[in-house]
C-alpha cells in the first residue's frame, strides 16, 4: 500500500457501516429533526434498533429492562445519545465478526479501552463519557484495517517493537510509513462520523496534537495506559498496576489532566467494575 488512504479503501467491504447510520448521521447534524425522525430512520434497520436497545438496556446505562421501544430511548436519551448508541452498535456487530488470528483478543481489549475512557472522563469531570465511550472503542480500529489488509503485519511489527525496545506504534512508524491511529482517523473521516472522533483517535499518541479535541485525545491516551497495565500479571499490588499506567502516559498529558496515582486507582477500579457489567455486548 502506498498511502494509508489506500489501506483503508482496500478494506472497505470489510469494513464498514450499515447504510442506516449516514441517516442517522444526517438527522444528528440537521437543527430540524425532531425525535420522530430519529426513532423512524433507527427503526427502520430491525438489527440495528434490536442492538440499540439491547445497548441501552445494559446496566452501564442505568435503565436495565427498562426501554422497550426506539421512540423512548430518544426520548430519554436525546439526539445526540442515540445517535452514539446506534454507533456503538454497529461497532461491536463488526467486532463480533472477528475471529482469532492476528486479532486475538481485540474485542475484549476495545471493551476495556472503551470503559476507561469512560471512566476517565467521569472521575476526573472532562469530557462526555459516554462520547468518550464509543471514541475509545474505536480508538484501536486503525489495527482492525491494518491486519485485515495485511495479517502478517502484526507479526512483523511486534517483532521489531520487542527488538528494538520501543512502543508498537514506533514501530508500524518506521516499517510502515503510519501507524494505527492515523489509520484509525482515517477510516472515521472516511465513515463521515463526527469530526472529533478522527482527531481524538487520530491524536491518542500525542494528545496535545488533538486542538480542540485534545481533551478526548487525551482521555483516550489514558485509557490505552490503563489497558496495558492491566494486560501486565507480573505486579504483586493494584498500586504496582496503577503506577505503572501513570508512568506510560505522556507527563504533558499527565500534568495537563492533573493525574496521580490515587486517580488512577479510581478509574481503574470503576473501569474493571463496568467491566463485569459490559461483557454481554460482546455477544
Amino acid at each position: 500500500m502506498n498511502s494509508v488512504q489506500e489501506l483503508v479503501a482496500s478494506t472497505e467491504k470489510l469494513l464498514c457501516l450499515p447504510s442506516v447510520y449516514q441517516h442517522i448521521r444526517a438527522l444528528l447534524d440537521d437543527p430540524t429533526s425532531t425525535s420522530a425522525d430519529m426513532s423512524a430512520v433507527v427503526g427502520s434497520d430491525p438489527a440495528i434498533a434490536a442492538r440499540v436497545l439491547q445497548v441501552a438496556n445494559s446496566p452501564l446505562y442505568g435503565a436495565p429492562g427498562q426501554i422497550s421501544h426506539i421512540d423512548r430511548a430518544v426520548t430519554l436519551m436525546g439526539l445526540q445519545r442515540v445517535h452514539d448508541l446506534a454507533l456503538t452498535s454497529m461497532v461491536l456487530g463488526l467486532f463480533s465478526e472477528i475471529q482469532g488470528g492476528p486479532l486475538q483478543g481485540f474485542r475484549e481489549n476495545a471493551l476495556y479501552r472503551a470503559l476507561a475512557a469512560r471512566s476517565s472522563a467521569r472521575c476526573l469531570g472532562v469530557g462526555d463519557p459516554d462520547r468518550l465511550f464509543v471514541e475509545g472503542l474505536l480508538a484501536d480500529i486503525g489495527h482492525l484495517v491494518m491486519y485485515q489488509a495485511d495479517p502478517t503485519q502484526r507479526e512483523r511489527t511486534t517483532h521489531w517493537a520487542r527488538t528494538h525496545h520501543c512502543p508498537l506504534a514506533d514501530a508500524e512508524q518506521t516499517l510502515l510509513g503510519f501507524n494505527f491511529a492515523e489509520v484509525g482517523a482515517t477510516l472515521a473521516c472516511r465513515w463521515a462520523l463526527p469530526r472529533g472522533f478522527a482527531a481524538a483517535i487520530g491524536a491518542q499518541l500525542h494528545p496535545a496534537r488533538g486542538g480542540p479535541h485534545a481533551t478526548e485525545a487525551a482521555l483516550i491516551h489514558v485509557a490505552n495506559a490503563l489497558l496495558e497495565s492491566h494486560q501486565e500479571t507480573d505486579a504483586e499490588h493494584p498500586s504496582d498496576l496503577d503506577a505503572q499506567a501513570l508512568a506510560r502516559v505522556d507527563p504533558l498529558c499527565a500534568l495537563y489532566l492533573e493525574l496521580d496515582i490515587p486517580l488512577m486507582a479510581g478509574i481503574r477500579k470503576q473501569t474493571e467494575q463496568d467491566l463485569t457489567l459490559a461483557r454481554g455486548l460482546l455477544h
